[in-house]
C-alpha cells in the first residue's frame, strides 16, 4: 500500500515521556502499512536512542535517524521531511501524543478538501492551545477568513509535494520560533488549509517536571531577533493594508502585549521584566504601524501604547491593577429536558472579591451615553495615543468596556479532565446592566443557558463545565461554580444517547462537573426503597431516581444468585421526576433463592440496585439489600485508590526497566 502519512518526531532526551507518544503512534486507526513513523534522534544522551532502535527492529513502520545535537527542532524535522515517503507529513513532538484516529481523520479530511495543510483540533494538558479556531470545522480556510494565525505550532499535517514545490523547510540551528516562520509561510502559500475541529487530534502536554523546551526562559535579544523573521514572512507575502496589520497583530498581542500583563508579567524577576520590556519596545517601534495596535482589545491597546511610549513604570502599574481582575460564574439552574441538560448561569468580572473596579476602589461607572448604541460605533475601537497616567488609563478602559457591552459574549465549554479535550456547547445569552448603587453605577452581567447534548460527549470520563467570557479587553475563563448551598440544583443521573451522565458538584469547591459512563455507586439509586418497587405476577415495576428521555428506552435487569446470572430485557420510561423500570421476570428460573439486582444501561456497565427478589411459587417478594457500613465503604475506596496509584507506579518502573534492557 502507498504510504499515506509520514510522522516525523524530533527526539532529544524525553525519558519516559516518549512512551505515551510511541503508544499513540503505534495505536493509530490508519492501517499499519499506510503510515510510517520517523524518529530523528538529535543527539540524545539518555536511554532513548537504544529504546527507539529496539522498537524499529521489531516494527516495520518505525525508522530511526541518529544525528549530532543541532540545538533545536528545525534540523531534525528537515531530516524527517527528506526521509519521508508519505503523501502527507505530520509533525509530532516527543512528549506529546495523538488521538487514536488522528492520522486517519486528518488524512481523509485533507484529501477530501484538496488541502496543502491540515490543522487538527488540539487539547492542551497544562499548555495553552487555540480555542476559537476549533469552534467548528473549516474545510476551506485562509488567514483572511479564519483565525489560522492563532495556531503556529508545527503539529499539523502538510502535503509533502507542497513543501517540496515551494522549497519550504524549517530554519535550523540554536534558535527560537522556527515553527512560526515555517507555518506562517505555509499558510500564506497554500492553495487550501483545512481545519478539523470535531475530533481531538493532538494532545499538547506539559511534562510533570515542566522541562518542555517551550517553558524554558529565553534570551530576549535572540528571541525577538527570531520573531522578526516571522514578521518578514508576513511582509513578503502580503500587501500593506488591513490583512497585513491583522496578521502582524498576532505577534504584537501574543508575544509582546500579553507578556506585559497581569500576574504573568509580575511573576518574572524584576531585572528580566525590564530586559524583556526593552526588547519588546524596540520591535514595536521598528515594525508596527498604527493600524496594528488599533485592532487590539481595549486593555491590550493601553499596554501597547505604553510600550511604544517607553513607559515601563506605567506598564508595571497597569499589570498590578489587571492582576486583580477575575471572572466569576454562578450556576442558576441545572435540569434535564427531553434528554438535554439545560445549564443556566450568570457571569461577571470581579476585582479582589468586589464588583469590577477601575480606579479608587469604585465599581465600573456607566458613561453618559447609551452603551448598546455606542457598541456599534467602530470609531471607539482605538486609543488615541498613550493615556496620560494610570488613572486616565483605567478611566478609558472602564468607559470603553461599558460602551462595548453590546459585543460581550459568553460560552460554556465542557473540558474532559484527564485529556483536556474540550467542546463548545450550544448557548443563548443576554446582557444585563444591574444597578450597583444610587449614583448610576452598574454591574455588567451576562446571563446564559446552555444545552448539553450527551450524544456529543464521545469520551467517557469527568467533564468540567468551564465558562468563557469576552468583555471589554479580556477573554477569561473560570469553572462554573460554586453553586449556592441553599438552592443548589440536584438533577438525577440521565440515561441518554447511550451514556449514563451524572451531573454533580465537586467537593469542596462546588463546581459543576459531569461524570460520563464511569459513575456506578454515586448515581443515587441507593435511595430506592422496596416501596418504590412492585412485583405483580411476572411483571416488575420500579420507580428510579433517573432521567430517561423517551418511553421504552432499552435496558437490562441483571439478576444474580450463587454464581448464576440472568439478564432480563427491560425498559426505562419517564415517570414524574424519575424513570420507571419495567421488566417481565422469568419466574420459572428464579424459584427457591434470593436474587440481587442491577440495572444494565447502554454499554457494558451495570448499576447496583438496592433491592433483591425472592421468588416463590408464582409470586415474587421484594426485599431491601443490606448496605455496607460507611467505614467499610471508605476502606474499599481507599484500597481502590491505592491500587490504582501502585499500578501506575509499577507501569512506569516497568517501562524504565525495559528501556534500560533494550
Amino acid at each position: 500500500m502507498t504510504v499515506k502519512v509520514s510522522v516525523v518526531v524530533p527526539v532529544y532526551n524525553p525519558g519516559v515521556y516518549v512512551e505515551d507518544c510511541i503508544a499513540s503512534l503505534l495505536g493509530q486507526s490508519l492501517p499499519p502499512d499506510a503510515y510510517e513513523v520517523i524518529f530523528v534522534d538529535d543527539g540524545s544522551t539518555d536511554d532513548t536512542p537504544a529504546r527507539l532502535d529496539a522498537l524499529a527492529a521489531t516494527d516495520p513502520r518505525v525508522s530511526v535517524v541518529h544525528q549530532a545535537n543541532s540545538g533545536w527542532s528545525g534540523k531534525p524535522r528537515n531530516v524527517g521531511i527528506a526521509a519521508a515517503r508519505g503523501e502527507y507529513v505530520m509533525f509530532v513532538d516527543n512528549d506529546d501524543h495523538l488521538g487514536d484516529e488522528a492520522l486517519e481523520r486528518m488524512y481523509d479530511y485533507g484529501v477530501a478538501n484538496g488541502a496543502d495543510v491540515v490543522v487538527g483540533k488540539m487539547a492542551g494538558k497544562g499548555r495553552a492551545v487555540p480555542v476559537e479556531l476549533f469552534r467548528r470545522n473549516h474545510p476551506r480556510a485562509t488567514v483572511a477568513d479564519t483565525p489560522l494565525i492563532d495556531s503556529l505550532t508545527p503539529h499539523k499535517m502538510f502535503r509533502r509535494a507542497f513543501l517540496d514545490d515551494i522549497g519550504l523547510r524549517f530554519p535550523e540551528g540554536r534558535r527560537r520560533l522556527e515553527d512560526h516562520v515555517f507555518v506562517t509561510e505555509a499558510y500564506l502559500r497554500a492553495s487550501n488549509v483545512s481545519v478539523l475541529s470535531d475530533y481531538v487530534c493532538y494532545y499538547h502536554v506539559r511534562r510533570d517536571d515542566a522541562s518542555n523546551a517551550g517553558f524554558q526562559r529565553f534570551d530576549p535579544g535572540g528571541y525577538f531577533k527570531n520573531l522578526r523573521e516571522a514578521l518578514d514572512i508576513v511582509e513578503r507575502y502580503t500587501e500593506p493594508g488591513p490583512l497585513r496589520d491583522r496578521l502582524l497583530r498576532r505577534w504584537l498581542r501574543v508575544e509582546m502585549v500579553e507578556r506585559m500583563r497581569g500576574r504573568r508579567f509580575l511573576a518574572l524577576p524584576a531585572d528580566y521584566r525590564r530586559e524583556l520590556f526593552e526588547e519588546i519596545h524596540q520591535v514595536v517601534v521598528e515594525r508596527f504601524g498604527p493600524g496594528v495596535a488599533a485592532g487590539l482589545q481595549p486593555t491590550q491597546q493601553v499596554v501597547a501604547a505604553l510600550i511604544a511610549a517607553d513607559r515601563y513604570d506605567d506598564v508595571e502599574a497597569f499589570a498590578g491593577w489587571e492582576a486583580g481582575i477575575a471572572l466569576t460564574a454562578v450556576p442558576e439552574h441545572v435540569a434535564w429536558e427531553d434528554g438535554t441538560l439545560r445549564v443556566g448561569f450568570s457571569a461577571e468580572y470581579t476585582a479582589a472579591g468586589e464588583p469590577m473596579t477601575f480606579a479608587g476602589g469604585e465599581p465600573m461607572a456607566v458613561v453618559d451615553r447609551e452603551p448598546m448604541a455606542v457598541a456599534a460605533d467602530s470609531a471607539r475601537t482605538s486609543l488615541d495615543g498613550p493615556p496620560g497616567d494610570l488613572a486616565a488609563a483605567l478611566a478609558w478602559v472602564g468607559e470603553d468596556t461599558v460602551a462595548r457591552f453590546g459585543k460581550a459574549t459568553a460560552d460554556l465549554l465542557l473540558r474532559e479532565r484527564s485529556s483536556a479535550a474540550q467542546y463548545f456547547q450550544p448557548l443563548e445569552f443576554t446582557r444585563e446592566e444591574v444597578p450597583a448603587g444610587d449614583d448610576g453605577r452598574v454591574r455588567l452581567v451576562l446571563r446564559a443557558t446552555a444545552a448539553v447534548d450527551p450524544a456529543a460527549l464521545t469520551l467517557g470520563g469527568v467533564w468540567d463545565a468551564v465558562v468563557r467570557v469576552k468583555l471589554g479587553g479580556w477573554t477569561k475563563e473560570c469553572r462554573l461554580g460554586p453553586a449556592p448551598r441553599e438552592d443548589r440544583p440536584a438533577p438525577h443521573a440521565g440515561v441518554v444517547a447511550g451514556h449514563v451522565v451524572l451531573p454533580y458538584w465537586t467537593a469542596p469547591h462546588a463546581n459543576l462537573a459531569l461524570d460520563v459512563d464511569r459513575a456506578t455507586h454515586r448515581v443515587g439509586l441507593g435511595a430506592v426503597t422496596p416501596h418504590d418497587v412492585t412485583a405483580s405476577g411476572a411483571r416488575l415495576r420500579a420507580l428510579l431516581p433517573l432521567h430517561a428521555p423517551h418511553h421504552g428506552t432499552d435496558a437490562l435487569l441483571r439478576l444474580t444468585s450463587s454464581g448464576t446470572t440472568h439478564d432480563v430485557p427491560a425498559t426505562l420510561s419517564p415517570q414524574g421526576s424519575g424513570a420507571l423500570l419495567e421488566a417481565t421476570l422469568p419466574l420459572a428460573d428464579l424459584r427457591g433463592t434470593t436474587w440481587r439486582t442491577a440495572l444494565g444501561t447502554p454499554g457494558p456497565r451495570f448499576l447496583t440496585l438496592p433491592f433483591a427478589l425472592r421468588a416463590g411459587a408464582g409470586a415474587v417478594q421484594v426485599v431491601r439489600t443490606s448496605r455496607p457500613h460507611p467505614l467499610r465503604r471508605l476502606l474499599r475506596r481507599a484500597r481502590r485508590r491505592l491500587g490504582t496509584a501502585l499500578g501506575r507506579t509499577a507501569a512506569r518502573l516497568r517501562a524504565r526497566a525495559r528501556a534500560r534492557k533494550e
